[in-house]
Parts: C-alpha cells; sequence; structure tokens
C-alpha cells in the first residue's frame, strides 16, 4: 500500500485532536503535531495542548518537546518531519499530522524554501532592537531593504517582520528573492482533511474553550511564565492579554473577552488561509 500522510487541519477549536486521534487509532498509527506552539513546554493550557491522557491514546510527536527560550522555525519543522517520517514508514502505511499552523502544514507537505541559518548572534540582536523600541523601526528598515515584502507581510505579526530582517541582514540580499514558492517532490501520498463547523457554533466551541482555560488554571500558567514574556514564544492569544491584565492594564474579565475576541479572529484567518488550498477535502462537524 502507498505509503499516506493524512493531514487534519481547520481551525482553531473545531476538534481536530479527537478526530486525529480516532483517525490513528483506526490505522494504528502516530501523530505529528503541527501546531507551532504546542511544541514548547510550560504553556500546555494557553496552547490546548494534548493531555497526557490523550497522549497515551496515540503516540504524539513535536508535542512540548521544545523550552521556551528555544528558537524553532517552520524550516526546522520541515527538516524534523522528514527525518522522522522513514522510521514510521517501517511501523506502518499511514502517519497523521494534526494542527492548524498554516505554516508548518506547508512545510510538512510542500516544502519550505531553503533559507540560510540565522546566526543566534544577529538572532539575539534583532530581537534586542524588537524588545527596545517595538515593531515600527524594523517596518521602516525591511521597506528600505525589501520593498516586494514590505507591500505583502503582515505588518502586526512581529515574527514574519523579525524573520524577514534576520534574513536581509545575514544574506545582503531581500528575503523576497529567496522565497520561490516551489513545492518539493514528496515520495508518499497526502491526504488533506479540513474539518468545519457553521460559524455560530465554531465560535460557541472557542468561548467555551476559554472559560475552561481559565478554570483549568490559564492564569496561574501565565502568571509562572511572565518573567519571559519578551520571548517569541510567548507572543500568542491567551498568553498576551494575562500579561497586559498582570501589567494593571486590564482587568480579568477584560482579559477573559479579549482572549475570546482575539482566538476568533484567529480562527477566521485560519479559514481564509485554508480555503486557498484546493487539495483540501472538507468535512463538517
Amino acid at each position: 500500500m502507498e505509503k499516506t500522510l493524512i493531514v487534519v487541519t481547520g481551525p482553531t477549536a473545531v476538534g481536530k485532536t479527537r478526530y486525529a486521534i480516532e483517525l490513528a487509532q483506526q490505522y494504528g498509527c502516530d501523530i505529528i503535531n503541527a501546531d507551532s506552539r504546542q511544541i514548547f513546554r510550560h504553556i500546555p493550557i494557553c496552547t490546548a495542548a494534548p493531555t497526557a491522557q490523550e497522549q497515551t491514546l496515540v503516540r504524539h510527536h513535536f508535542v512540548e518537546f521544545r523550552e521556551l527560550d528555544e528558537y524553532y522555525s517552520a524550516a526546522q519543522f520541515e527538516a524534523d518531519v522528514m527525518a522522522l517520517l522513514p522510521s514510521l514508514w517501517e511501523r506502518g502505511d499511514h502517519v497523521v499530522m494534526c494542527g492548524g499552523s498554516m505554516m508548518y502544514v506547508d512545510a510538512g507537505c510542500n516544502g519550505i524554501d531553503d533559507i540560510p541559518d540565522i546566526s543566534p548572534t544577529l538572532r539575539a540582536q534583532v530581537l534586542d532592537e524588537y524588545n527596545a523600541t517595538g515593531l515600527e523601526p524594523l517596518l521602516a528598515e525591511l521597506e528600505r531593504l525589501d520593498p516586494a515584502y514590505y507591500a505583502q507581510v503582515d505588518r502586526c505579526n512581529p515574527r514574519r517582520v523579525i524573520h524577514a530582517i534576520e534574513v536581509c541582514r545575514q544574506t545582503g540580499v531581500p528575503y523576497s528573492t529567496l522565497r520561490t514558492g516551489r513545492k518539493k517532490q514528496r515520495d508518499f501520498k497526502i491526504v488533506k482533511i479540513g474539518l468545519n463547523m457553521e460559524r455560530s457554533r465554531l465560535f460557541d466551541r472557542i468561548n467555551r474553550r476559554v472559560d475552561l482555560m481559565m478554570e483549568q488554571g490559564l492564569v496561574e500558567e501565565a502568571r509562572s511564565v511572565y518573567h519571559l514574556r519578551h520571548l517569541n514564544s510567548l507572543n500568542t492569544v491567551g498568553m498576551k492579554e494575562m500579561f497586559a491584565h498582570f501589567d494593571g492594564t486590564m482587568d480579568l474579565i477584560t482579559a477573559r473577552e479579549r482572549i475570546k475576541k482575539n482566538t476568533r479572529v484567529y480562527a477566521k484567518k485560519q479559514l481564509t488561509w485554508l480555503a486557498r488550498d484546493p487539495e483540501i477535502e472538507w468535512k463538517e462537524m
């Protein structure tokens, strides 16, 4: 039988983890996590990482396997997945990949451009600049160094802007010139399943998930990493609002509602991105 990577994707809170576990149990295979925040330790409530019980049902890879201060990228994820798959294929013909981080899913399925590694010194330098002066100076530099990428980048996404600046400085050429967008050939079949549901139901699930996170200890989890708030791994919905609460700029009720709102916005962005992929077979939940 042809080796097949089954990708389970979709917006946050739609039920990807449960569906992927059921699918993996059906095929007797492992799950590769493709969520860019669930890879980090110490924040499982905020990232809705698979629980210890869920991980006893099916073996998961790349869940809570990096420290918060470790650098990790979609390119590293692709390399790790490609290194892991041969051992998984020896045990069976199917592997499930589960996640809603679109860059990670694309990296695993289509590959990612070969961008030179950024030196730790340069990475630390750009991050220090961002922490000291914010995103505006880096955006101005990006407009000067690479106007083509500046015109298309999400200027509210610090990670994308910072990475582009790192590449421009490291290589001396515009980041956009290194982005070929060519799809790499894989020696296995890929089946993509997109989970979705009626919008009001999805938003209700998001709201209830945030309430559950608060009950499970999101405030305490965020407080335990508050001293690391400058790290990019913590620049995520849930942590940002909690940090604002600790700073005294947002009361707890407002922070909770803001998390719900920002998560709903993120879900819509995920659906917009995924709608561009004609290979996805959609399943209503």
